[in-house]
């Protein structure tokens, strides 16, 4: 995604990364995010201390929030103080296989479809308006580990193609939990 918008396709600007992945000084992500100027955050977070006043200190000036690997739910009372969109990517095809480990539960079920969902964030667990999807098809001959690297090549570019939809307005809610995109 980094790249995408460093390439012009994406037209956002990013106002910090907020991670809750520890990532070494010497990484990939933290030399680009260094080079482009763009401010970094470690907060060590667990389901008890979500340290969500934190995080709504750092993006209170922000447009709306992208969530990529973030494992946490984020409260109630979040989303009302924050009063903007935030957008989630779930590696896997919602409404199946919510929460952790949807390549895994996809794997077991035995899908012949795997996919990626792009959706806004409701304090329900990946239940919100959907945005874009992508599936891939699966066979027999795939193992899980195939099916993890397809989804998180799926993740990508469902996310991208949302937050650009998003971003040139082409996003409208529908009715209570829909989204129409054109």
């Amino acid at each position: 995604m980094l790249h995408g918008w460093q390439d012009g396709k994406l037209p956002v600007d990013i106002a910090c990364v907020i991670s809750n992945h520890e990532r070494g000084a010497n990484t990939h992500v933290i030399r680009f995010l260094e080079r482009n100027g763009i401010p970094y955050h470690y907060l060590d977070t667990s389901t008890e201390n979500k340290r969500e006043e934190e995080i709504l200190k750092l993006v209170q000036n922000t447009d709306f929030l992208v969530l990529a690997r973030y494992m946490q739910v984020l409260s109630g009372k979040f989303l009302r103080s924050y009063e903007k969109d935030v957008i989630n990517i779930h590696h896997g095809l919602l409404p199946s296989f919510k929460g952790g480990f949807p390549s895994k539960q996809a794997f077991d079920a035995g899908v012949k479809l795997i996919g990626a969902t792009s959706h806004f964030v409701t304090e329900e667990l990946d239940s919100g308006p959907i945005i874009e999807q992508m599936v891939e098809r699966v066979t027999h001959r795939d193992n899980l580990r195939s099916f993890i690297q397809k989804s998180e090549n799926l993740e990508k570019q469902c996310l991208a193609k949302a937050i650009k939809s998003y971003c040139e307005l082409r996003v409208l809610p529908y009715e209570h939990n829909k989204t129409v995109v054109f």
